[in-house]
């Protein structure tokens, strides 16, 4: 359970004439150096540049290098030699995979109102079979349209976020708490990340039930940590699934696949019981004094989505926290331990924030741009999600490339993190490159 193995979802282009020709084989895309000759019509699709159209082959290749969890350095390979844009099949998955901001601009703003997302195939192949209900991690079209809309004005509103401080902080005080407490003790060892995984989980349980669960307590519920242990193991036994069929291991009684329906299983029967609950608990409190009660309390009285609905949002919302938030907490203090010059670069503004804000958490956190750069820092070297992906509505040129209609294009994010063409030294770890007032020096602000 180390860094990397936690995150399991961790040249020249033929169009143009440009230096790229020069430079084959150079991590560098430059996309726009050189001289660009425009073609009279889009290149076909088949002309994109790819390793080989046998999709089984490539992925018996890729097993064999043992590449599975180190899918996004075959990506900045297949970047260094085929250029900003190529597709591959793996298995039965047919991708155009790009890495150019600009391209990336393109793709979205073409995807209309309601995105085409590629769904995780064993997490929709679970639902199905065991008819669980599904959220807007899993919704299509106008069912996920309806969730996201009730879920942006009472999770992702600025309003509703403003409400979360108070809870957020008092689990972080706890963690700070109960750190000081181990090295006053002498048992303290360095090593947070299982700590980091309660946290994480503490946190989002606190402000989607308005409640704490304990589990920065020396006694945890076993329930809560079998919880976040079926959420790794979740994550973990999806890998193998994403290029074969979940289907096959579910046919042959896979390991797999039996660990990945075990995996679900815990995380639905506890999720459900923590909503089951959390709602009864508060149906018989008449009068919590005005205070914030957090998301399941909000999602019930809005009335936009039926209690099933927000069962199955929550589950997903409990389930997608954990490791998201603790990864990247511990990718973040893991930078900052290698760069102690700007880790009291980041102290130093805390503390002059905080004595600033006297004590009002809100107003402190607007006063922070050096700690906000430092998150987006690193997740722009260790992005929660190897690549975004949408099937394209419409056709869509990218490189001179004509792409058809419900392509599956996929947005590279590490290679393009990790990419000199659009960030200047790529592997330092710089926050302040994001607090850079020209707009046109970096991109995804």
């Amino acid at each position: 359970r180390g860094l990397p193995s936690r995150s399991v979802f961790l040249r020249g282009c033929q169009a143009s004439l440009s230096t790229a020709q020069e430079r084959l084989g150079h991590p560098g895309v430059p996309t726009r150096e050189g001289v660009r000759v425009a073609t009279r019509s889009p290149r076909p699709y088949h002309e994109i540049p790819s390793p080989g159209d046998n999709g089984w082959l490539n992925l018996y290749h890729l097993a064999e290098e043992k590449g599975t969890h180190r899918v996004h350095y075959r990506h900045v390979q297949n970047f260094q030699k085929y250029g900003p844009i190529y597709r591959e099949n793996l298995g039965n998955v047919e991708s155009v995979y790009i890495m150019d901001p600009e391209d990336v601009a393109l793709l979205f703003n073409s995807e209309g109102p309601q995105p085409e997302r590629f769904l995780i195939p064993p997490w929709v192949a679970y639902h199905e079979y065991y008819r669980r209900p599904v959220g807007v991690l899993l919704k299509k079209a106008q069912g996920w349209k309806r969730d996201r809309v009730a879920l942006n004005q009472e999770v992702m509103a600025p309003d509703a976020i403003k409400n979360f401080v108070p809870l957020l902080e008092a689990v972080s005080q706890a963690f700070v708490r109960m750190l000081h407490g181990r090295v006053q003790q002498g048992v303290f060892s360095g090593d947070i990340s299982d700590d980091l995984f309660r946290f994480a989980f503490e946190s989002m349980t606190n402000i989607m039930f308005g409640e704490r669960l304990g589990m920065l307590e020396e006694t945890v519920d076993p329930e809560a940590h079998e919880f976040i242990d079926a959420v790794y193991q979740m994550f973990h036994t999806s890998v193998p699934m994403l290029s074969l069929p979940p289907s096959l291991f579910r046919l042959f009684r896979t390991r797999t696949w039996r660990d990945h329906v075990a995996a679900w299983d815990v995380i639905f029967t506890n999720a459900d019981k923590y909503t089951q609950s959390f709602y009864w608990d508060l149906r018989q409190k008449q009068d919590l004094g005005g205070s914030y009660r957090g998301i399941l309390y909000s999602l019930l009285g809005t009335s936009k989505l039926s209690f099933e609905d927000i069962k199955a949002n929550v589950t997903e919302m409990l389930a997608g926290s954990v490791d998201t938030t603790s990864m990247t907490l511990q990718w973040h203090l893991y930078e900052m331990g290698a760069a102690l010059g700007m880790q009291e670069m980041l102290r130093a503004e805390v503390l002059a924030a905080r004595r600033q804000a006297q004590g009002d958490m809100t107003a402190m956190l607007q006063s922070v741009p050096l700690l906000k750069a430092s998150i987006k820092e690193t997740l722009r070297l260790h992005p929660i999600s190897v690549t975004l992906q949408r099937y394209l509505v419409n056709d869509l040129v990218l490189q001179d490339y004509m792409i058809p209609a419900k392509t599956l294009v996929q947005v590279a994010n590490y290679g393009m993190g990790r990419e000199p063409s659009f960030f200047a030294n790529p592997e330092k770890f710089d926050p302040p490159r994001w607090l850079d007032k020209d707009k046109n020096a970096t991109h995804f602000r």
